[in-house]
Parts: C-alpha cells; sequence; structure tokens
C-alpha cells in the first residue's frame, strides 16, 4: 500500500513527476536535461543525472514509476535509507555512463527516462531475495527470480546489438550492473547467497564487452 513506501521512495517518485511534467510542458527545459551524447562531451555532465527525472510520455513514467513502486520496499528494506539514495543515483549514473560509452561514436544520441535507476533497483531486489518469484502482465504465473534475470538480460543484449527500437537497453544494462555491485558494496552476504544471479550478471557483462568492442571496430 501507498503509506508503506518508504519517505525516500515518495521523494524520488514525486520530484521525478514534476520534472517530467514540465518537460512536458516546455520544450526548452525537456532539451536543456535531457541526455544528449555531443552536449555531454561539451562538458554538460548534469546532463547524466537530470535526464533520469524526464520521460517522453505518460505511459513511459508509469511504466517505470509502478515497477519502481513493486519493489522499492524490498530494497529499502535490506539494505536501509541512505544506502538506497546511493544505489538509486549510481544505477542511474552507471546506466547512462554506459549508455554514453555505448553509442559515443553517434553525437545525436539522445535518451531519457529513470529506467537505468529502477532496472538498478530491480536487480537489488533479485539480488537480495533470490527466490523471489514475479507475475509477468504477460505470463499469468509467478516466474523464478533468476530465470527472470536471465530472460531480462537476453532480451536487453539483444535489443543492444539490434538496436531497432526506442527503448534504452545500454542505460538498462549499465544500471543492472551499478545496482548489483552497489548492493554487493553494502551487503557482501549476497555474493554467497546469490551466486547464480551473480553468474548470469558476470556471463551477459563479457558478452557486452564483445558487442562494445565490435560495435567499435566496425565503425574505425
Amino acid at each position: 500500500m501507498i503509506q508503506n513506501i518508504p519517505f525516500v521512495a515518495l521523494l524520488i517518485i514525486g520530484i521525478t513527476i514534476l520534472v517530467t511534467i514540465n518537460g512536458f510542458k516546455n520544450e526548452g527545459f525537456f532539451l536543456k536535461y535531457h541526455f544528449l551524447i555531443n552536449k555531454i562531451k561539451a562538458g554538460e555532465y548534469y546532463r547524466l543525472i537530470t535526464s533520469g527525472f524526464l520521460h517522453v510520455s505518460s505511459t513511459h513514467i508509469l511504466f517505470n514509476m509502478v515497477t519502481f513502486y513493486f519493489f522499492v520496499n524490498i530494497v529499502v528494506n535490506g539494505i536501509g535509507d541512505f544506502p538506497f539514495l546511493v544505489l538509486y543515483f549510481g544505477s542511474l549514473l552507471a546506466g547512462n555512463i554506459f549508455a554514453y560509452l555505448f553509442h559515443n561514436n553517434n553525437q545525436y544520441y539522445t535518451a531519457v527516462g529513470a529506467s537505468g535507476a529502477v532496472t538498478g533497483v530491480l536487480f537489488s531486489a533479485l539480488l537480495l531475495y533470490p527466490s523471489i518469484e514475479l507475475m509477468l502482465f504477460f505470463i499469468p504465473i509467478p516466474v523464478p527470480g533468476y530465470l527472470f534475470g536471465i530472460g531480462y538480460m537476453i532480451y536487453t543484449l539483444y535489443g543492444m546489438k539490434a538496436q531497432n527500437d526506442q527503448i534504452g537497453h545500454t542505460a538498462h544494462f549499465g544500471g543492472a550492473i551499478g545496482g548489483i555491485l552497489i548492493t554487493i558494496l553494502f551487503v557482501p552476504k549476497v555474493i554467497y547467497s546469490s551466486q547464480l544471479m551473480l553468474g548470469i550478471l558476470s556471463f551477459t557483462v563479457f558478452i557486452a564487452g564483445i558487442l562494445i568492442y565490435r560495435s567499435h571496430q566496425n565503425r574505425l
């Protein structure tokens, strides 16, 4: 229920909604703070954070905030309020930095959304509670967390390679890495309790590294 959401989570949701609405109404505001490779290269590093509070549509923000809502209690209860803030913003930064590195040669690559941070929260929850089961919209039966993690990573890697949609797969991937590494920082015991999930991440990081290398080689 909404009254059980931690204050830090309500604060993030509230600020994200207000900033997103302002972006809807004010194109100049949106363009000043969204993620854009050539502007970040020019030194506007604040976009790595501010872009995470902007969204392109009501559906976009609704999906991110609903996902955030379902997993935030698990993470805050597992690591605490301040570590949660570190995790949220660290995952947001990790996602956008990864997107920046992956799309570095595309001067006009642009993106917005909290999905990198939200993916970090999601994977932190899977790491803290590896036996968790998820109910997905299109699958009416509980799915084990580790299976979801495998499927999500495969889908993300495919999206990074294909680049045939408007989804920020690179930010999702970087956010997942950030969420897991920061969770390990604050709760080291998950290294032993969630070895399968860590194995999945290690394998997909290796594959992502190959994709990045090949992508840059092809552009030389």
